[in-house]
């Protein structure tokens, strides 16, 4: 199979990940490619569940809840009418906001980080990222973002815990810095400052 490429963002929530995926899917189809952009948890009928789980409308357990994404990922892969492997047959750029490094990370504050490596262990098999690449500020930034802008605070978001998760990124990146590509960027700047180094590193993968 044509694994093609495959861009991964990650960082913890209020990192502005999600606006590099929107700016770099547009820089991209600019330039001509055809470009696939999705997130984690999905909004198929598991990644439903999870986003309830998160708005607190559905109490589960943190091991319930890995579970849940270990699923969620695979269906996110698999699924015969928009999967991300399907895509990438079909000659797209897939670019995911979340993969399985935002399980590692945060589920990682819960339970042993080797069993959530290994839960997931059949979707690196399927397709890891051509580039993983993590958006980073600090857990005081990042609650100053998610309370500006959001009544709401889902079920990860407070300081402590992100400061957790932060500290786990880390731990996993290390972990896996042989088997997987990881580019870490400063998230402090400009979007469109992010952006220009984002798109060199990619434009370096496009060939």
């Amino acid at each position: 199979m044509n694994k093609g490429i495959f861009i991964a963002f990650e960082g913890i929530d209020g990192s502005g990940k999600s606006t590099q995926v929107k700016l770099l899917t547009n820089k991209l189809k600019e330039n001509g490619y055809k470009v696939y952009s999705t997130f984690e948890p999905t909004d198929s009928p598991i990644g439903s569940i999870i986003r309830n789980v998160f708005n607190h409308r559905i109490i589960a357990d943190n091991r319930t809840i890995a579970g849940l994404f270990v699923a969620d990922r695979l269906d996110h892969l698999l699924n015969e009418t928009n999967g991300i492997l399907k895509k990438i047959e079909e000659g797209y750029i897939v670019i995911t906001d979340r993969y399985y490094f935002s399980s590692y990370a945060y589920h990682g504050v819960h339970m042993p980080m080797d069993w959530v490596i290994n839960s997931n262990s059949m979707s690196s098999d399927l397709l890891k990222p051509t580039i993983n690449i993590y958006v980073d500020i600090c857990p005081d930034e990042s609650m100053s973002r998610i309370t500006k802008d959001r009544s709401l605070i889902e079920l990860y978001e407070n300081k402590e815990y992100l400061k957790e998760v932060r500290e786990k990124y880390f731990e996993a990146f290390e972990k896996l810095k042989e088997q997987e590509n990881i580019s870490i960027i400063d998230g402090n700047r400009k979007p469109e400052i992010i952006l220009d180094e984002i798109w060199s590193q990619v434009k370096s993968l496009l060939g």
